[in-house]
């Protein structure tokens, strides 16, 4: 396969999605575990440490930088993907070929393009606000803490979350596994593995991205 067939065929594509997709899913397993700090109930003192700890470090800044480079492709090969499928479809089937298939694997367009909108309007929130501080001289960024006590006090804000992870939960019900079985891993017993682990994921980490507005909105933690 060339290097334009990896981008331009439907298998190529599928393969730009998955590995992308897998560094999304430890770029994840990150975030939540750093933003799990905030339950420490300490006033932000240890997520503070951790966040200063990513902000400050040669590494995470280029894998900040790896991270926009696969989401802006897994975008677009999602998106380009979709279209794909929409074209070749055309006209409904006599026989509907949604039989057998979960809704959310039918809708992952749609979902995608949700979690894009929430992706803006979080990037807008913390990303954005603590980089420009940074490019102002202020070398410490924004208190983050103090910053997401005063976002997620916002009751509309955090109904966006809460729609935003859980789109994010039914993407990753189909996209885990997806991911895998693209790769090659299609064993029956890798499938129940991987599938467990991929329903685990999907409920477990967005579920954490839930708690974390309300536990701020509802005053849970200090």
């Amino acid at each position: 396969m060339t290097w334009k067939e990896v981008f331009t065929s439907s298998v190529g594509k599928k393969l730009v999605m998955s590995f992308t997709g897998i560094f999304l899913i430890l770029f994840l397993i990150v975030h939540v575990g750093l933003n799990a700090c905030i339950w420490a109930n300490d006033g932000g003192a240890m997520f503070e440490q951790g966040a200063k700890f990513m902000g400050n470090n040669i590494v995470p800044r280029i894998l900040e930088v790896g991270l926009f480079a696969g989401l802006l492709l897994h975008i677009i090969q999602g998106l380009m993907l979709e279209l794909s499928n929409r074209k070749k479809r055309g006209v409904e089937y006599a026989v509907s070929y949604t039989k057998g298939s979960k809704w959310y694997s039918r809708s992952m367009g749609l979902l995608g393009t949700i979690i894009l909108m929430f992706l803006v309007l979080h990037l807008s929130d913390f990303w954005l606000p603590n980089r420009t501080n940074k490019g102002l001289g202020l070398e410490e960024g924004i208190p983050l803490y103090e910053h997401m006590q005063e976002v997620f006090n916002q009751l509309w804000v955090v109904i966006v979350y809460i729609l935003g992870c859980l789109s994010l939960g039914y993407h990753l019900a189909h996209g885990f596994q997806s991911a895998f079985r693209t790769l090659g891993v299609h064993n029956k017993r890798y499938n129940v593995i991987f599938s467990c682990l991929g329903f685990g994921f999907a409920i477990i980490v967005p579920f954490a991205f839930i708690m974390m507005p309300l536990s701020f909105h509802f005053h849970w933690i200090n």
